[in-house]
């Protein structure tokens, strides 16, 4: 090789080593800034709470400041869109819920988001059952005590009674509209900007009764202003063991409307992002002082694979439309 030759060569491995190394200081390791959980419901509901819990460990694990953002309304469908069209970075996340990814398809007849297409599955952080409530006064004034007697006055006086949820769509909706259906009784369904503004007229005794998720209500349960009936899973909850579930209360056979909460990333968000993050939400869904607490709220800490966690949202979306479609319930 000549010597002109070997020094143009030279000066071409020089110019490519400095241009690799300009590249690689234009796009710093993630996260280089603070990432955004998009909570789509108001604060203090269960989605919020379970945001909060695991948002101080994301941020001691990766250095970098997780920070939850509500960004409510139609029945958490704002929020869900505004991640599906962020860019797929790693930086805006959405705590996902049975509404947004196992619901909403089948009951909006215009849905601004593909839950399947425009979303890359990160962990299921926890299932919830619901729990049927009465404000504790209200019930005892109307002759209330379980879901017999709740089911007996609501036939007798068809439309008096209203039925309060997070929003039109919400698992707390459908749970309600599932009851409904299988218990032959009709109630007015009042749609709220999420679970915690819903609750706040059920302990002042505007609103009737709720299929809440339970970690919401819980402390306005044990303090004696709601009355559980009975929880809407296939078995009792381990936070509240003297509660019934709906089929033994009523002998509504295989009455069951668990919800459920994990994080989402946009389609196309890279692969050792998702996996990075779903490693450390499993680890913070371990630490004892995380489970607890989610365990002592009515909440069972999952933390599955991305993998897992697209096949459960495919399951929810085949088992919510058979529901939708059998209560009849729609949203324009």
């Amino acid at each position: 090789m000549g010597r002109n030759s070997l020094s143009r060569r030279t000066a071409l491995l020089t110019l490519g080593a400095a241009a690799f190394a300009t590249g690689s200081r234009a796009q710093p390791a993630w996260p280089a800034r603070p990432v955004k959980i998009v909570v789509p419901f108001p604060p203090g509901g269960t989605t919020d709470i379970l945001a909060r819990s695991i948002a101080p460990e994301l941020s001691k694990a990766f250095g970098q400041q997780f920070v939850v953002e509500n960004r409510a309304g139609a029945g958490g469908n704002v929020g869900a869109e505004i991640v599906a069209h962020s860019p797929p970075d790693g930086y805006t996340l959405l705590m996902g819920t049975v509404g947004t990814h196992g619901i909403n398809r089948a009951l909006y007849a215009k849905l601004p988001y593909d839950p399947i297409k425009d979303f890359a599955p990160i962990t299921l952080v926890a299932g919830v059952p619901n729990v049927m409530e009465m404000q504790t006064e209200r019930a005892k004034a109307l002759g209330i005590d379980n879901v017999r007697d709740f089911i007996r006055y609501a036939k007798a006086h068809p439309g008096k009674l209203n039925m309060a949820s997070s929003g039109s769509g919400t698992s707390i909706h459908l749970a309600g509209e599932l009851f409904k259906s299988m218990a032959g009784v009709f109630m007015v369904h009042v749609p709220y900007r999420g679970s915690a503004p819903a609750l706040m007229d059920m302990v002042g005794g505007q609103a009737d009764v709720m299929f809440d998720n339970l970690p919401s209500s819980l402390p306005h349960i044990k303090a004696g202003k709601l009355k559980a009936f009975a929880v809407t899973s296939r078995e009792r909850s381990a936070a509240l063991p003297n509660v019934p579930t709906i089929e033994e209360a009523a002998g509504l056979k295989g009455f069951d409307a668990t919800s459920w909460f994990g994080l989402l990333a946009p389609a196309g968000t890279p692969g050792d992002i998702v996996n990075r993050i779903q490693q450390e939400v499993a680890k913070a869904l371990q630490a004892p002082e995380v489970k607890e607490k989610l365990l002592s709220q009515g909440a069972i800490p999952s933390g599955n694979t991305p993998t897992e966690f697209a096949k459960h949202i495919e399951a929810e979306h085949r088992k919510w439309a058979q529901v939708v479609k059998a209560s009849g319930a729609k949203v324009d």
